[in-house]
This record gives structure tokens, C-alpha cells and sequence, in this order.
């Protein structure tokens, strides 16, 4: 599997977000975590990269799914 660049955006109560960086992890998929409660710049970034305010969204080589996804995670990682 080739080398993606992920971006989780997260906060630390979302239980879904732990859901998707358990997944990456599960999967030896390396990413980037940022947590949007504490990271204003990194909230600023989520909001303009997916228009959404709610986490978890999720940057995978520029593709943006918001929510735990993990089915597009797959088709989105293994193209």
C-alpha cells in the first residue's frame, strides 16, 4: 500500500473520532491528529478544507469525508 498523507480532525470526546483513529492505526495507515478544541488554526482549517463544523472529518490525500467512514476509508486508501 502506498504512502497517504491523512489528516484526522478530531476533539477528545468525540467517540467516533477514536473510532477512525483506531482504524488508521488498526490498519498501519500513519496520520496526522488535530485536535480542534485546542487547535483554532486547525479548526479554521477543517471548516474551510469540508464546510462542516462536526468532527470527526477526515482528509485522505485531499478527499474529505466527514464521519467515520470506514468503507470509504478503504476504496479512498486502496485506489
Amino acid at each position: 500500500m502506498k504512502n497517504h498523507n491523512v489528516i484526522v480532525y478530531s476533539t477528545t470526546t468525540c467517540p467516533y473520532c477514536v473510532y477512525a483513529k483506531n482504524y488508521f492505526t488498526d490498519n498501519n495507515i500513519s496520520f496526522k491528529d488535530i485536535n480542534v478544541s485546542t487547535d483554532h488554526k486547525g479548526a479554521e482549517e477543517m471548516i474551510n478544507k469540508s464546510g462542516q463544523r462536526g468532527v470527526p472529518v477526515i482528509d485522505i490525500d485531499g478527499h474529505i469525508i466527514v464521519g467515520f467512514q470506514p468503507e470509504l476509508f478503504d476504496k479512498i486508501l486502496n485506489q
